[in-house]
């Protein structure tokens, strides 16, 4: 599948991962420099919310809808994954009244776009992540998967919720 950015086709960096796919175990960073953990097997289902950066509005729109999806998940963990810094992500989840998800920075190795596949190799983004929504099973597979194909528009917001009902 082809990704672009207004249009234009932009590389992705990394490791294409598919359905059924052990979910990669990565290490990120926590608006309060926590480590947090991503992937791999946990006691509940993992919905991995991939953004380019908060500081956009598609993108901060994506986040306040999985914010309000997220408050009626007793069984799944939801996080926002970006390269803002963790300042910014805290920041931006004050000011937005962000509770119910966990946000996820992978400013320090781009280990998560590396091992999911969605790290922009090119454009005028570059460095940053594609859009895109990951669902991992408490068993660490993956069982939903979108990138989305233009980077500037909305991901589907209920398909990731409907897998794991």
């Amino acid at each position: 599948m082809a990704v672009k950015f207004k249009g234009n086709i932009v590389k992705l960096v990394g490791k294409e991962l598919h359905i059924s796919d052990d979910a990669p175990v990565v290490m990120l960073v926590g608006k309060d420099l926590s480590t947090i953990e991503i992937g791999g097997t946990q006691d509940k289902y993992q919905i991995i919310n991939v953004v380019p950066s908060l500081d956009t509005g598609v993108c901060a729109t994506q986040t306040r809808k999985f914010n309000q999806e997220a408050a009626s998940l007793k069984n799944a963990r939801v996080f926002v994954v970006s390269m803002d810094l963790p300042f910014a992500q805290g920041r931006f989840c004050s000011a937005e009244g962000i509770d119910n998800i966990c946000v996820a920075s992978d400013f320090r190795k781009k280990e998560f776009g590396k091992s999911y596949g969605v790290l922009l190799g090119d454009s005028p983004l570059e460095g940053l992540l594609s859009r895109a929504v990951f669902v991992v099973n408490p068993q660490g597979k993956i069982i939903y998967k979108e990138i989305c194909e233009e980077i500037t528009n909305e991901p589907d917001y209920q398909a990731p919720l409907r897998v794991i009902q």
